[in-house]
C-alpha cells in the first residue's frame, strides 16, 4: 500500500498533487507535522485559559459579532454552531476531485502549526481522505474573502457527525457512515471551527484543478494545432527559431519550438517551398507561437500564485506559539487567487478561440480539401455543424470570462466590506476549462479529418508524433464516410483531449 506523508517542511508541488490525486494513496502525518499541530493546540489552551480579554474568534463571536465576548465554558458549543450556521452552500455538489483537494489542502494548511486546533481533527481529516470519506460541497456560497466559509463549513460538518458524506458515488448521512466504520466524530475545542472555516482551500483547490487541466491543454492544443497545420497543408516558416529570439516571451518560444519538433519529421510539412499552395498563412495557423505562448506565459504565472497559496496558511486569527501571540489579519482573503483565475479563464478561453478558427479554415473547401470535409457535401453536411458547436462554446466563454475579481458586495453589517469572489472565479474558470477542452476536441476530430484526405491526395504522411497522436484518436472516432450522428464522436473526442498524454509525443 502507497502512503504519502506531509509534512509542513516539504511544499506541495502540482507534481504531488497530481501524483496523489491519480494514485490516491494513504496519508500520514510527519512527526513534525504531529509536533507543531500538538505545540500549537497548546499554547493556544494556555492563551484562551488566561485570557483577561477578547481574542476575536476565539472567546468571541464572528464578523460584526466580533464584540460578543464568549465564555469558556461555551467555547466547544461555539465552534460547533459556527459550523452548522455557516454551511448554507446552495447549487450543484462539487466534483470529488475538488472536495478531495480541499481535504488535503486543508490539511497541509492545518499542519504548520500556526492555527491551534487538535491533532485529533487533523489526523480525523486524514482518516476521511485515507476511506474516500468525501464530505458533500456545493458550488455556490462563498464570497472568496473570510475565507470560503460555506463551502469549508460544509467539509466540516462530517467531521462532527453531520452533513452527507459521498463514499463512492452514494451519498449518505455521515454518522451513519461513521458509525459503521467505528470513527469517532470530534468534538471541536476553542477556534477550531473557524479555522477550518476561515482558509481559501475552495478556490485553492479549484485553482490547483484549473490549473493541472490547463497545463494540458496546452501541450494538447500545440499538438493538435501542429494535426491542423499539415492538414491544412500550413507553412512551417513562422516557427523558425529565428523569429522568437528577437521576441523572446518564453511561451512564445516554446510553442514555437514544440510545434517544429513535431513537425519536423513530416513529410506534408517538409515538401519543396514552392509546392506549396500560399505564400502565407491565416493568423489562426501563423501566429500559433504568439497566441498559444501568451496563453503559456499566464498560465505559469497563474501557477506561481496557487504554489504560494497552497503552502501557505490562511485561516485567521492566526497563533505564534514561539511568542504566545494571537494576530488578526486578512491571510483568508482571496484577491491574488481571483485576479489569477480569471487571468487564467481568459487565457484557456483564447486557446478555444484560435482553435475554433483553424476548425473554420479546414472545412472552408480550401488548400485542396473538400468543403465541409466530406466526400458528398450537400448530400452531407460533414463538419459543418460542429463548427458551429465550437462556436457557441467560444461565445460563450467570452460571457464566462467577465471578471469575477472587479466585483465586491459588502457583508456582515459592513465588518467584511470588501470581497474577492474568488470562489466564482473558480467554478466559472472550471467550466472555461471544460468547454475548452470540448473545442480542442472539436478540432483534433477535423484536424484527423482533414489529414486523411490530405494523405489520400498527395500520398505523402506526417511526422511519426502526430501519426501516432492520429492513430490514437482514430482508435475512439473513425473517419467520417457520409452524415452520422456526431455528438457521440465529440464527447468520446473530449474525453480523449482530456486523458491523453500529449506530452509523451
Amino acid at each position: 500500500m502507497q502512503v504519502h506523508e506531509l509534512c509542513p517542511t516539504k511544499s506541495l508541488t502540482l507534481e504531488v498533487v497530481a501524483k496523489l490525486l491519480k494514485e490516491l494513496p494513504q496519508l500520514k502525518l510527519s512527526a513534525e507535522a504531529e509536533r507543531r499541530v500538538t505545540t500549537s493546540h497548546d499554547v493556544l489552551t494556555k492563551i484562551v485559559a488566561e485570557a483577561n480579554r477578547p481574542i476575536y474568534g476565539i472567546n468571541t463571536g464572528f464578523g460584526d459579532l466580533k464584540n460578543v465576548q464568549i465564555s469558556n465554558e461555551e467555547l466547544s458549543q461555539l465552534q460547533t454552531n459556527l459550523v452548522m450556521s455557516h454551511a448554507c452552500g446552495t447549487g450543484d455538489a462539487v466534483p470529488v476531485e475538488i472536495v478531495r483537494l480541499m481535504l488535503l489542502l486543508k490539511i497541509q494548511g492545518l499542519i504548520h502549526g500556526n492555527s491551534g486546533v487538535q491533532l485529533e481533527t487533523v489526523q480525523l481529516m486524514v482518516v476521511f481522505w485515507n476511506n474516500a470519506i468525501l464530505p458533500v460541497v456545493y458550488e455556490q456560497g462563498s464570497l472568496g474573502a473570510s475565507g470560503d466559509l460555506a463551502p469549508l463549513a460544509h467539509l466540516a460538518l462530517p467531521l462532527l457527525g453531520k452533513g452527507e458524506v459521498n463514499m463512492f458515488g452514494t451519498i449518505r448521512p455521515a454518522a451513519d457512515v461513521l458509525a459503521e466504520l467505528g470513527i469517532q466524530p470530534v468534538k471541536l475545542k476553542a477556534k477550531e471551527g473557524l479555522a477550518i472555516l476561515n482558509g481559501t482551500q475552495f478556490m485553492s483547490a479549484w485553482g490547483v484543478s484549473n490549473v493541472l487541466h490547463a497545463k494540458n491543454i496546452l501541450e494538447a492544443a500545440d499538438a493538435i494545432a501542429s494535426l491542423s497545420l499539415d492538414a491544412f497543408d500550413g507553412l512551417k516558416e513562422p516557427f523558425d527559431p529565428r523569429l522568437h529570439d528577437i521576441r523572446p516571451h518564453p511561451g512564445q518560444i516554446q510553442t514555437a519550438s514544440r510545434v517544429l519538433e513535431l513537425i519536423e519529421k513530416s513529410a506534408i510539412a517538409n515538401k519543396p517551398r514552392e509546392q506549396k499552395k500560399d505564400v502565407q498563412d491565416p493568423y489562426s495557423f501563423r501566429c500559433m507561437p504568439q497566441v498559444h505562448g501568451a496563453s503559456r506565459d499566464a498560465v505559469a504565472y497563474v501557477e506561481r500564485v496557487f504554489l504560494t497559496e497552497i503552502n501557505s496558511v490562511t485561516d485567521n486569527p492566526t497563533l505564534f506559539p514561539k511568542q504566545e501571540e494571537v494576530l488578526s489579519g486578512g491571510n483568508f482573503h482571496g484577491q491574488p487567487l481571483a485576479l489569477a483565475l480569471d487571468f487564467l479563464a481568459i487565457a484557456i478561453a483564447e486557446i478555444a478561440n484560435i482553435s475554433e478558427r483553424r476548425v473554420f479554415l479546414l472545412i472552408a473547401g480550401k488548400r485542396e480539401l473538400p468543403t465541409m470535409l466530406v466526400a458528398k457535401a450537400g448530400l452531407n453536411s460533414g463538419f459543418m455543424i460542429p463548427q458551429y458547436t465550437a462556436a457557441s462554446i467560444v461565445s460563450q466563454n467570452k460571457q464566462l470570462c467577465t471578471p469575477s475579481s472587479v466585483d465586491s458586495i459588502v457583508s456582515s453589517n459592513g465588518q467584511e466590506d470588501h470581497v474577492s469572489m474568488g470562489a466564482n472565479a473558480a467554478t466559472k474558470c472550471g467550466r472555461v476549462i471544460r468547454n475548452v477542452e470540448c473545442v480542442l476536441g472539436i478540432e483534433l476530430m477535423t484536424a484527423a479529418q482533414g489529414l486523411d484526405f490530405r494523405m489520400k491526395a498527395e500520398n505523402i504522411g506526417t511526422s511519426p508524433q502526430l501519426t501516432k497522436l492520429y492513430l490514437s484518436f482514430r482508435n475512439v472516432v473513425s473517419f467520417l464516410e457520409t452524415d452520422r450522428e456526431m455528438y457521440p464522436d465529440i464527447a468520446a473526442a473530449e474525453k480523449f483531449v482530456r486523458g491523453f498524454d500529449f506530452s509523451a509525443l
